[in-house]
């Protein structure tokens, strides 16, 4: 077998439910009309795709958190391999914002009244755990137990009061707090503001009312989801050498197809600006490459579309154009 028939392409999202499986259909959608053929993988989310895009062979992107170097960086600095691996990763684009919900018992008014408690942080290696971690850490608020819980468990033991709160990270508005039957009374959203985060994380605010049990708004931060590849050299060996030509590929895909991913994507795609580049990540040659005005992806067949004699195709490259 030839090593062009042996090579696959493949992202790593998240969970069955989620958004960043949604979020890699779309782009995968995108590589079969061009006859690419893009898998998309199932995953415990950040730190398993961080891990995936730089170990797992074939897998040239992952979705993950943008806090995820800042998470490796602290929490792993004394191991060299994971560190080497830092340093090789890119950002092919900035995504969509995610808001870090903190659901706490009546009581508690801000982040630092964690200190003592009971917080639910995640299950190992989601976004979630990496992200409430982080934060706590920042802050050094010390919670008495810090349990390893999905937030479906977290929310059933907060309101069997057998925990105090629970870190969430989710595009809001997120489907667990719209469709439980939550207390206004009992629980609230934390406001998380502090000053050192924001080295880290951007502003963001739950306005008034996104959930029923929350009737005014919630100042707080949101941490960006960003698209990952590796920094592949096309001079080293055929296999990075594929590698980089899949990533210019889908670099010029998802850039000149934003406006069907708005159209017809989820709906996280109306809300990406890929000029906000989170601070820390550095954006790959081969990424740049297929940004170029002149590249044009290696398709194993025509776009679906209009005929080859149809002026459509004239009529797209002069609005291409004129744009630039």
């Amino acid at each position: 077998m030839s090593q062009s028939a042996e090579f696959e392409r493949n992202i790593m999202t998240g969970g069955p439910t989620g958004t960043y499986i949604r979020i890699g259909s779309d782009i995968a959608a995108l590589g079969a009309q061009c006859g690419l053929k893009l898998n998309v993988l199932e995953s415990a989310g950040s730190l398993e795709n961080f891990v995936g895009v730089r170990k797992r062979r074939n897998t040239q992107f992952g979705i993950v958190q943008s806090d995820v170097l800042e998470y490796l960086k602290t929490f792993e600095a004394n191991d060299s391999e994971i560190q080497d691996a830092v340093r090789g990763v890119r950002i092919m684009f900035p995504l969509y914002n995610e808001e870090v919900h903190i659901l706490a018992r009546a009581g508690l008014g801000g982040i630092r009244d964690l200190e003592g408690q009971r917080v639910a942080i995640g299950v190992k290696d989601s976004g979630t755990f990496l992200t409430a971690s982080l934060v706590l850490d920042i802050l050094q608020v010390e919670a008495a137990e810090r349990l390893p819980l999905n937030p479906d468990q977290a929310l059933e033991k907060l309101k069997a009061g057998e925990i105090d709160a629970f870190f969430y990270v989710a595009g809001a508005p997120a489907s667990l707090f719209v469709d439980a039957d939550i207390d206004p009374d009992k629980f609230h959203l934390l406001p998380i503001t502090e000053a050192p985060l924001l080295a880290t994380y951007t502003k963001a605010a739950i306005p008034a009312d996104t959930y029923a049990f929350q009737t005014g708004p919630v100042d707080l931060i949101a941490v960006k989801a960003v698209l990952m590849t590796y920094d592949y050299d096309p001079a080293k060996n055929a296999y990075h050498r594929d590698s980089c030509t899949t990533v210019s590929d889908f670099s010029s895909l998802v850039l000149n197809g934003m406006g069907q991913l708005r159209e017809t994507g989820h709906q996280k795609w109306t809300s990406v600006d890929l000029t906000a580049l989170p601070p820390g990540w550095k954006v790959g040659s081969c990424v740049k490459a297929g940004m170029a005005l002149d590249y044009a992806p290696k398709c194993t067949k025509a776009a679906e579309g209009a005929p080859a004699d149809s002026n459509e195709e004239y009529l797209d490259l002069l609005k291409q154009r004129r744009k630039n």
